[in-house]
């Protein structure tokens, strides 16, 4: 099932008009390959019927389904793992003497999240600290929720982490892992797009993982994004960008510490 030129650039124009990503062409076999099943389920013969109905506006439920379909990307536990051994090693060098807080600010469907909340419990116990995870898309804000995982997306996380944090599946569960219930407790998720204005009761941060987003945005793009991130950052606190990610063109009040970490103020 494909679909015309004008149907995809007219999901591309309401996709960036969401998201503030633009797809670029070569995108146009994912975009229908993700939206197949929500035209069939919509009853549609085609695509492009189907997106005439999306953009005749009758339904905003729809138009969430095809945000969460566009914005949905796998990943894993402990990715990029310079990230958290320099966060482990910063923890054990300057103890926190209050309440300690992350914000994986693209959490996607949760990894990083948990894999922030696995090294805290390591590093700091029971003294006070939560994770904050946030995302655009509601779909992989429920499946960060729910806490259960392949256990593929597990390959790269400790062993000692693996048995303290994790419980293995078994029968319908058999290779899945579930977040223990402790470590639940201290992560929460919600959706907030980062091209908007973020929720006024965020609060302010320790440490912001801002990871693997920033590609898909140009250099205005990006600066709106990690000013308003920042503004959410504590002074000398922590902003992880993606490796393949650079601020160095942009005007913030950001001094960079190592490649894809940055102290704030």
């Amino acid at each position: 099932m494909g679909m015309s030129d004008a149907s995809f650039d007219a999901v591309v124009t309401m996709f960036e008009k969401v998201s503030g990503i633009r797809l670029a062409p070569v995108k146009k076999p994912l975009v229908e390959g993700r939206l197949q099943r929500l035209a069939v389920e919509a009853g549609q013969p085609s695509l492009d019927r189907y997106v005439e109905q999306l953009m005749r506006g009758e339904s905003p439920d729809e138009l969430t389904k095809v945000i969460d379909k566009l914005t949905t990307n796998e990943t894993y536990f402990f990715r990029e793992p310079q990230h958290f051994e320099y966060l482990a090693r910063w923890l054990k060098e300057h103890p926190p003497r209050g309440p300690f807080r992350v914000w994986s600010a693209a959490s996607s469907s949760g990894e990083e999240a948990y894999s922030i909340a696995m090294l805290l419990a390591d590093q700091l116990g029971q003294r006070p600290w939560e994770v904050v995870g946030t995302d655009l898309s509601t779909s992989v804000v429920e499946t960060a929720r729910r806490a259960l995982y392949p256990m593929e997306r597990a390959r790269h996380t400790p062993q000692a982490y693996l048995k303290r944090f994790c419980l293995r599946g078994q029968g319908e569960y058999s290779g899945q892992l579930l977040i223990q219930r402790a470590l639940r407790e201290r992560v929460s998720f919600r959706c907030a797009n980062l091209m908007q204005p973020l929720p006024s009761d965020l609060g302010q941060f320790d440490v912001i993982f801002l990871r693997n987003v920033l590609i898909y945005f140009d250099a205005p793009a990006k600066a709106r994004i990690v000013s308003r991130v920042i503004g959410h950052l504590h002074d000398h606190g922590h902003l992880f960008t993606g490796h393949a990610e650079s601020l160095g063109n942009l005007d913030l009040r950001l001094r960079a510490i190592q490649p894809a970490i940055y102290t704030h103020g």
